[in-house]
């Protein structure tokens, strides 16, 4: 480009020569000449070469002018960049700064011209600072969710493993209609009825002995997570615990539990949890359980639950069932019944077993062994469950003749055996999520012989024949489940379950020789027996002293031989979060419920009491206010 302004520049200098010289030649002929010497045409072609020739230096120069504007153009955009890497409010600037930037490129380009193919060159080194630029922010946000699980932990990192609490602190409130003597924990078999002292009587509890104290640990290896778990509240009574002053209870083990998660999808569990048979939520993961979200300790009836020693195997196939097997502590309910004949299943703990020697203890001879099986899909997730277990009691045929029969001269150990039978039965869970999550929808039953002890009223697993071998009672327990997350903070709860015992009565050989209505009458014996005397289920009797010292307390009711046939309870209730965030869970809530129990129709004296079925019913208002740990 500078040789072709050069050639112009030489080409336009001999045309002014020649024009000079003819101009010349044709004043020569006009005038005179001047007394000085004047300059020779030469002479002058030079100067006005040389004037041209500095104008275009000067042309040069402005260009080169031009051309290190332009240069500062890229080192601005250069610093610009290095201002995006630092913030991302920095980044946004520079965004700005180089849309303006790509603007005046545009323009230089057109004025330009010949350095059109530098400018988009620069074009696309702007749009690639554009793309890194939103690359940047999204690294600046990962960092700074980083930097916030950092100052806020998910769990507390101990040498190689990582220990996460857990828990709530709670104040809460029980308002029963009929004294049952209980905390937040409702022991349903245990429902006054309505003519006796406690049935006439209500009674409010409150304490913070729910509150719950939990501590996860894991160790997470390339194959596989070593994990365990405790869990624990203040649901227990010592010998000393009391109501009246310093209201001290003490510490239990809720769970506790190591577990060996392979990433092949095997996971060995033991120690105490809950059982295989409980519904779970996921799965059949540990720490998953459906648990209902009733403030009362002792859920809703018709839960099918324990919390007891256990050892589990689960397998995971593919990511939508699961198969697991467990064998889980047993123990003998208790046996229910009237005029049973002489048996021993069960004694009392001694303190050098490290038992309470305040409750009963049965003679096992193997373990509960539980089968599930766990299938989910987006929208449910349904189980199926069996469950066995193992019977044994000692027999006394040389023993007590029932009540108001004939006694036997002399009583005696001698003929005593042993008797052993074998129960079980199955269940089902199913839960269903309905508007995105927000309604879930369960239900719930457990069948079988012997499964009492798997509900949450704890009927009886079991009666005795005349000859003394146990009869495992059919029974069962069923409930139903809507639970609504409405918002966040708000969820409303509504439950209804039933359990129930067959009546298993047999006729004992005795006859009643008490005078009376019924003298000389067969005794029948067994569960729920149709000649059962529940005359006085209905009528009030004198209080007794307490066991405990301090006055009077209720007595038992005379004439009442109520075996229960039935429970049922409907519960509803609410929880309302004031907050939850990073710093916990502050909430509170209110839960009703209805709660009746029926035994099987017997006979009573008329001049006495009543006959028929006797129901008993209570009413009971439950409060909470928690604070969860986050």
């Amino acid at each position: 480009m500078m040789t072709a302004k050069r050639m112009c520049g030489v080409i336009l200098l001999f045309a002014i020569v020649v024009a000079a010289h003819a101009q010349s030649r044709a004043n020569q002929a006009v005038t005179k000449p001047a007394k000085s010497k004047p300059k020779t045409q030469e002479q002058i072609l030079l100067e006005q070469l040389n004037d041209k020739f500095n104008r275009l230096d000067e042309l040069t120069s402005q260009y080169k002018d031009l051309q290190r504007r332009f240069d500062t153009v890229q080192k601005q955009l250069a610093a610009d960049h290095e201002e995006l890497e630092e913030t991302r409010k920095a980044a946004a600037d520079a965004r700005a700064a180089a849309a303006e930037a790509q603007q005046k490129l545009e323009a230089a380009q057109q004025s330009i011209g010949p350095n059109g193919g530098a400018v988009t060159d620069l074009q696309n080194e702007v749009a690639a600072l554009k793309t890194d630029s939103t690359t940047l922010s999204s690294k600046i946000e990962a960092t700074q969710q980083e930097t916030k699980k950092l100052a806020n932990p998910d769990s507390i990192r101990f040498r190689g493993v990582n220990l996460t609490p857990g828990g709530f602190l709670a104040a809460e409130t029980v308002d029963r209609q009929r004294g049952v003597g209980g905390d937040v924990n409702t022991p349903f078999s245990s429902i006054p009825f309505a003519g006796q002292t406690a049935g006439v009587l209500s009674e409010f509890n409150a304490s913070g002995r729910q509150s719950r104290f939990s501590l996860l640990a894991e160790g997470r290896m390339p194959s596989s997570t070593l994990r365990g778990y405790y869990e624990t509240d203040f649901l227990s009574a010592g010998s000393t615990s009391n109501d009246n002053q310093s209201n001290s209870y003490t510490l239990r083990q809720r769970q506790a539990w190591a577990q060996l998660a392979l990433n092949s999808g095997w996971t060995l569990t033991g120690g105490q949890m809950w059982s295989l048979a409980t519904e779970y939520q996921h799965g059949l993961d540990n720490r998953a359980e459906a648990v209902p979200l009733t403030i009362d300790a002792q859920y809703n009836v018709g839960f099918t639950w324990e919390r007891q020693y256990g050892f589990r195997v689960v397998k995971q196939l593919g990511s939508r069932f699961w198969l697991g097997g467990a064998v889980e502590e047993a123990q003998t309910l208790n046996i229910g019944g009237h005029n049973l004949p002489t048996i021993a299943y069960q004694q009392a703990g001694t303190g050098g077993g490290l038992y309470n020697p305040t409750a009963n203890y049965s003679f096992n001879y193997a373990p509960d062994l539980i089968a599930k099986a766990a299938y989910e899909t987006n929208w449910g997730h349904f189980e199926v469950f069996g469950v066995g277990r193992f019977f044994r009691a000692r027999v006394f045929p040389n023993g007590a003749a029932p009540p108001g029969a004939t006694q036997p001269v002399t009583t005696s150990a001698l003929g005593a055996f042993t008797s052993k039978t074998e129960g079980g039965g199955a269940g089902a869970n199913a839960r269903i999520a309905l508007l995105s999550r927000k309604l879930e929808i369960g239900a719930h039953v457990l069948a079988g012989d012997g499964i009492g002890r798997y509900s949450t009223t704890q009927i009886a697993d079991a009666t005795a024949h005349p000859d003394g071998s146990l009869e495992l009672l059919t029974g069962g327990s069923a409930l139903g489940s809507a639970e609504w997350h409405a918002t966040s903070r708000f969820e409303l709860y509504g439950y209804y379950g039933g359990e129930y015992a067959k009546r298993a009565w047999y006729n004992t050989g005795y006859f009643v020789i008490t005078p009376g209505p019924t003298q000389g009458q067969p005794i029948l014996g067994g569960y729920g027996a149709p000649n059962n005397n529940v005359s006085g289920c209905y009528l009030e009797v004198l209080p007794v002293s307490s066991p405990n010292g301090g006055g009077n307390v209720p007595g038992s009711a005379a004439n009442c031989q109520a075996d229960t046939r039935n429970i049922q309870e409907g519960t509803f209730g609410y929880w309302y979060r004031f907050y939850q965030g990073a710093h916990g869970s502050l909430q509170q809530g209110i839960q009703y419920s209805y709660a009746e129990r029926r035994v099987w129709q017997g006979i009573g004296d008329p001049l006495n009491g009543l006959s028929g079925t006797p129901k008993a019913i209570d009413n009971m208002f439950f409060t909470s206010f928690r604070y969860y740990l986050p």
